[in-house]
């Protein structure tokens, strides 16, 4: 199988023997981060740093001339990734013979949402959620779909991958995170997830319901949760149960519109910029309603539109099945590999021959530049395993 590793350009810059460590593995790609969202990362072989603050999210390259005079636009890293780091780390990893596809994060952007809270989503009680930019309102539309194209066809770059192409909701890896003491479950997710900005409020219109109502009737289904006394059920006949099926269908239809919009026209704006036999992946889930960095997209329709999907597979590799069931496109199994953060590196072949068994055809690791020395040599054995 195909393997790519997931790469931070501050994983390679700097460090001259980082291209061929990672080629080392057995991987024939890279998916090398151009446009993504802060974190705090660490570096545990880099000869100058062992930790990387990215403040905010940014390209991870210089913007171009189409933003000029934009209200939204990218933001430039600072000196985590200073001038065309991606670039730069882009060419050492195809001198050591490596497949270079950008990896770019589009709907999760915090300083975005603090700058300009009108962008944000926000939920049935009235709060913002500054990290999850509303996909439905027509400007931020724009800015994600330009950034797309812009940040998926770097210079070098044989293909993408387009994370959170979609709707992102509460849920969120957030800086001493305190929103685990009520067990919600999937359908209360959903439901802290809908966003009722001006142009969802309009959205839910057209499908005939009233955005008061619904708004209402969102916060009366919780609360039984917020006391502990409702059943954070899974599953789409959850979120049916609490909100009723009407209203529940009418949201759905409203976001799935939206963020299938979205999809086709970033992934039609990429094709418009690349060179022939480019490919174009989104990480995705396959139940549409779901948010996230994992977009909710429909298997047949986003096949459809893009060359193929990176699929969660970390707690079990049941989602690649209604990938592969199209029988059309990539379906690549993501796993993450670094021991601390819960992978499994030591299984990674008999996983890998799991996904493979319910139709993966690539593998993609998470994370190379995250990873220790003994989760690589891991790493290393099982692709050397697989062939």
């Amino acid at each position: 199988m195909r393997a790519s590793a997931f790469v931070y350009p501050w994983d390679v810059n700097g460090d001259p023997e980082a291209a061929d460590r990672i080629a080392g593995l057995g991987v024939r790609q890279v998916t090398l981060a151009s446009a993504y969202h802060s974190t705090r990362a660490l570096t545990p072989r880099h000869p100058n740093h062992r930790v990387v603050t990215a403040e905010h999210a940014a390209a991870l390259y210089p913007p171009g001339d189409r933003w000029q005079g934009r209200d939204l636009r990218p933001y430039e890293a600072g000196d985590w990734a200073p001038g065309d780091a991606f670039g730069q780390a882009a060419e050492a990893l195809a001198d050591a013979g490596l497949d270079v596809h950008t990896w770019v994060v589009l709907a999760h952007n915090s300083r975005l949402g603090a700058e300009r809270p009108d962008t944000s989503v926000v939920n049935a009680y009235g709060d913002r959620y500054p990290w999850a930019p509303c996909i439905a309102q027509p400007a931020t539309r724009a800015y994600l779909v330009d950034l797309a194209a812009e940040a998926a066809v770097r210079p070098g770059a044989k293909g993408t991958e387009l994370e959170s192409l979609g709707w992102y909701g509460l849920a969120h890896l957030h800086a001493h995170d305190k929103t685990a003491g009520v067990g919600l479950g999937e359908a209360g997710q959903y439901l802290m997830s809908l966003c009722f900005c001006p142009s969802c409020r309009d959205g839910y219109g057209r499908q005939g319901l009233d955005a008061d109502e619904l708004a209402a009737g969102v916060r009366r289904a919780l609360e039984p949760l917020w006391r502990g006394h409702g059943t954070p059920d899974a599953g789409w006949a959850a979120v049916e149960k609490l909100l009723g099926a009407r209203a529940a269908a009418g949201t759905r239809a409203w976001r799935d519109s939206v963020a299938r919009g979205l999809q086709e026209d970033a992934v039609a704006a990429v094709r418009a910029q690349a060179p022939d036999g480019f490919r174009i992946l989104l990480h995705a889930d396959p139940a549409s309603y779901h948010c996230g960095a994992n977009a909710g997209v429909d298997p047949a329709h986003i096949l459809s539109v893009a060359d193929g999907v990176v699929v969660p597979c970390t707690g079990g590799v049941e989602l690649i099945a209604p990938f592969a069931a199209q029988g059309r496109g990539v379906v690549a199994a993501n796993f993450t590999v670094v021991a601390g953060m819960g992978g499994s590196p030591g299984t990674l072949a008999a996983d890998a021959r799991r996904a493979a068994g319910l139709g993966a055809t690539e593998l993609r690791l998470y994370h190379a530049g995250l990873a220790s020395d003994r989760d690589l040599e891991l790493i290393a054995e099982a692709l050397s395993d697989l062939g």
